[in-house]
């Protein structure tokens, strides 16, 4: 996908479908088809293991067989699939397996043959569960050939998909038990240091979110073979991708495994350009979007400029006194994706209901509007307006949700995640509207005619 027009998108995860799944997918195509949207994006389609995190899941490279409840497939291309896929495919299903018998125990609990991966162990194994092993791959099959036919409807209706790629992978995960030389561990498994981010305005601990850090020394002796498979695996189903927590690949924020809290960590240095450059070898043209929200520093920025990649900007971080705030709108670029909010935001209209007499009266004041009420359709016009080549809409704010619709709260586990829209909340004109702000900004997609 180029960035070299006006485009527009909605934000909604499968999960928020009405159905909770892709049972739903074309009826919901259909009407971003007749609202005018070109770009349907979602959250990552891993499997959760703790809770309802996409951001947490048991394989860089397998999907959540929950979003395809009825999907089936001629197998006769499974054997071919399977081959394709055996670089991640085979020790997925050993880890469901293995984590099934052990009552969902991390793989470092495990008996130590199968956690330290014996050959004679594994070989044992396969022999004896052949038909559960062959289970759980058929089913990451029927849900890969299910999406391509989501793809060629989206692709039919002139709508790309926009996908998402946390850049840390979960220690529970299949990756990590199947290739812990890729990763900083101990000789048991377990992460000598974990991934966060430093303390900050919102938090005076930090963020430790426990992910185990890469063992970049390592992926660069084989010119990052597990990331070029990883992202090739991530464009087989989307058009457009979005790296969360871009900064990663600058540099991370690094915490001793041994610490509570985000507070004693340090910032190490990663190889960002040789990864991309790498990456841009073997693909091309890169269609990643840069999740560069919060502090960003001059590396970060110059590292997205150097692969020319677009970053993201959220009008809800607009609102303060610093002029150079790069959210304001006077400040997004044409290199930008802009947001009224992301899925880690509360909605707008909830964001607003929040806000001290004094807040709104600033947001009132840089939105120019008298009316209180106005706010967040001014918001989304605002958004459309702008000169950012990429303007997503999160389906809550497009519903004018409040709160009670948000789909995250980082740093809490309770409530988050489950938010879903009801087909009959799309009201007889609702696309019509849509489709006539799309036309006002140039962000349509749809060839319309008198």
């Amino acid at each position: 996908m180029k960035f070299d027009t006006h485009h527009a998108g909605l934000l909604l995860h499968p999960t928020s479908l009405p159905s909770g799944t892709l049972v739903d997918a074309e009826r919901w195509l259909d009407f971003l088809q007749a609202a005018g949207f070109g770009v349907w994006q979602m959250l990552p389609l891993g499997l959760p293991l703790v809770g309802l995190s996409p951001y947490q899941c048991a394989s860089a490279f397998a999907v959540n067989p929950i979003l395809f409840p009825y999907a089936r497939a001629d197998m006769r291309g499974f054997a071919d699939w399977r081959a394709m896929q055996r670089h991640w495919l085979d020790d997925y299903a050993r880890f469901m397996v293995i984590k099934g018998e052990h009552g969902g125990a991390s793989w470092t609990d495990w008996p130590q043959n199968l956690r330290d991966r014996d050959p004679n162990t594994l070989a044992d194994f396969d022999a004896g569960h052949a038909e559960a092993l062959t289970a759980v791959m058929v089913e990451q099959y029927c849900a890969a050939v299910h999406w391509q036919g989501i793809r060629t409807a989206a692709a039919e209706r002139g709508i790309k998909l926009f996908g998402d790629m946390p850049i840390f992978v979960a220690h529970d995960s299949a990756d990590v038990w199947a290739r812990r030389d890729l990763f900083l561990l101990d000789a048991a498994g377990h992460p000598t240091v974990v991934a966060g981010v430093p303390p900050d305005y919102f938090s005076e601990t930090g963020q430790r979110w426990g992910n185990p850090h890469y063992n970049w020394s390592r992926m660069q002796t084989d010119d990052f073979a597990w990331w070029r498979a990883r992202l090739r695996a991530h464009f087989d189903w989307f058009d457009l991708l979005r790296i969360d927590h871009f900064r990663g690949l600058a540099a991370a924020w690094t915490i001793p495994a041994a610490e509570p809290t985000a507070i004693h960590g340090v910032w190490v240095e990663a190889p960002g350009a040789a990864l991309l450059q790498a990456i841009a070898d073997e693909m091309g043209e890169l269609p990643l979007v840069a999740e560069d929200l919060g502090i960003i520093t001059p590396d970060v920025t110059a590292l997205r400029h150097q692969f020319g990649l677009p970053g993201m900007g959220v009008l809800q971080f607009a609102f303060d006194d610093h002029a150079d705030n790069p959210h304001k709108p006077q400040n997004v670029h044409p290199d930008t994706v802009y947001y009224t909010g992301t899925h880690d935001n509360d909605t707008t209209l909830g964001w607003w209901r929040s806000l001290p007499e004094h807040a709104r009266q600033q947001v009132m004041r840089q939105l120019g509007v008298s009316d209180p009420d106005a706010v967040p359709d001014v918001m989304i016009d605002t958004v459309l307006g702008s000169p950012a080549a990429l303007a997503i809409l999160p389906m809550q704010d497009v519903l004018r949700l409040g709160s009670e619709a948000r789909m995250n709260t980082p740093g809490t586990d309770a409530g988050n995640w489950t938010w879903r829209f009801g087909w009959d909340d799309l009201s007889s004109d609702l696309a019509s509207r849509l489709l006539e702000k799309l036309e006002k900004t140039h962000r349509c997609e749809i060839q319309t005619y008198p």
